[in-house]
């Protein structure tokens, strides 16, 4: 079976959802491929910052979102080498809230025709047919296509067929957990994160009921065993739990095993950013198949969204005229209509291409630097870093991706 369809996105992830949504809200229809055959929601939640909720206004979702997650006015930062917090820094004038993934995703596919996204739908092959993209699927489907967006995580097929390499694996792993609690936590709304001996906890409250928690660190041959069980995950997080104080411990004591998950920290060497294609023709990637990166400067998923507003906004520049009005291979030829597609994308491109390689690359530094447990590092961490971090993530979050409209 053959079908086209004017713009597929594969991945209905932050990236791909946000760029649909705002496609949509620019009166263009897209397409977006699923591999699951649900919404996926792991990670459970992300530090949103200025850009984050720029980007969430800009598609018309931010309110909504705002409602039902705590403003964070600081970050605690504290060494669990020293017995006294290193320091805390006020996040007055910016806005810092944790945000539930799986909330962010129902909200953006709510927002969404029905018929957008087709799940159980798994990407096994692209190939050119003149001015589109046969997309071929698993299940014998074959899609053609004037745009194809690949936002199909750090094992983007599309990513792939644009010449990029597989991610890179840091070394280091991050299990993240949730806990709920029915009556409320009463742990206040501060972002608290500790680090030493290195380890990287990180505990945030994204309302009354819901408090996200993250450990990341370097294992040793014997920690591969932990990935799949979360019985051993959560036994090894209060193993590591001594020098956190007892209200942190209990958030992860009372966490129940489904809301348990280790990954490996991968990111895309920014070196491939530089010399590689984000476009192609009428192809390109946004998101995580983007940007892989480390979570150290919270904005994976912060630059996902940015990605989607800007990426909207391109497409739409190439397929509507000035007036609106929508183009569809009507009122241009095939090949004047792929020109401006093409323009489009390369215009994405550029836009993204050194903002991406600023947030990998600033990201594995800090993460580096912040997980490395030799005397030198550890004394100009607990020094110095600790002071210029907080002010470094509110920076790097104050970044606007401009309005959907062009």
């Amino acid at each position: 079976m053959e079908i086209v369809e004017d713009i597929v996105i594969v991945g209905a992830g932050i990236a791909g959802l946000t760029t649909s949504l705002g496609l949509h809200r620019l009166g263009i229809r897209s397409l977006v491929l699923e591999s699951s055959d649900r919404l996926r929601i792991t990670g459970f939640a992300l530090s949103t910052w200025n850009n984050a909720w720029k980007a969430l206004d800009a598609i018309g979702i931010g309110e909504s979102l705002r409602h039902q997650h705590h403003l964070t006015p600081s970050i605690l930062f504290a060494s669990t080498n020293l017995d006294q917090p290193v320091s805390e820094i006020s996040y007055k004038g910016h806005e810092v809230r944790c945000l539930q993934r799986r909330l962010l995703l129902e909200t953006l596919a709510n927002e969404l025709p029905s018929d957008t996204i087709r799940f159980s739908s798994k990407v096994v092959s692209i190939e050119e047919s003149g001015f589109l993209k046969r997309v071929h699927l698993s299940d014998g489907t074959i899609l053609k296509t004037k745009v194809l967006i690949g936002c199909d995580g750090v094992n983007s097929v599309v990513a792939k067929w644009l010449g990029f390499k597989k991610p890179v694996f840091t070394g280091r792993l991050a299990i993240r957990g949730y806990t709920k609690f029915k009556d409320g936590h009463g742990l206040g709304p501060k972002f608290r994160q500790f680090v030493g001996k290195g380890l990287r906890f990180g505990f945030l409250p994204c309302n009354d009921e819901y408090f996200h928690w993250f450990l990341t660190w370097t294992p040793s041959t014997k920690d591969e065993e932990l990935e799949d069980d979360p019985v051993k995950l959560k036994q090894f997080v209060m193993s590591k739990l001594e020098d956190i104080p007892n209200e942190m411990k209990s958030v992860v004591e009372k966490t129940k095993l489904d809301a348990i998950l280790s990954s490996p920290l991968k990111y895309r060497r920014p070196w491939e950013l530089l010399w590689g294609n984000i476009s192609k023709g009428n192809v390109c990637v946004a998101g995580d198949a983007l940007h892989p990166m480390t979570p150290e400067l919270g904005q994976g998923g912060c630059a996902a969204l940015e990605d989607g507003v800007v990426l909207a906004r391109c497409i739409a520049e190439a397929l509507l005229k000035p007036g609106g009005e929508e183009t569809n291979g009507k009122i241009v030829d095939e090949e004047e209509e792929y020109r401006r597609i093409e323009i489009g994308l390369k215009i994405f491109a550029q836009k993204r291409r050194w903002r991406s390689i600023d947030l990998i690359s600033t990201s594995y530094m800090v993460g580096y630097i912040q997980q490395n447990n030799g005397t030198i590092i550890n004394f100009l961490r607990d020094n110095f870093l600790s002071r210029f971090l907080p002010g470094m993530l509110l920076r790097k979050g104050d970044f606007d991706c401009g309005k959907l409209k062009y």
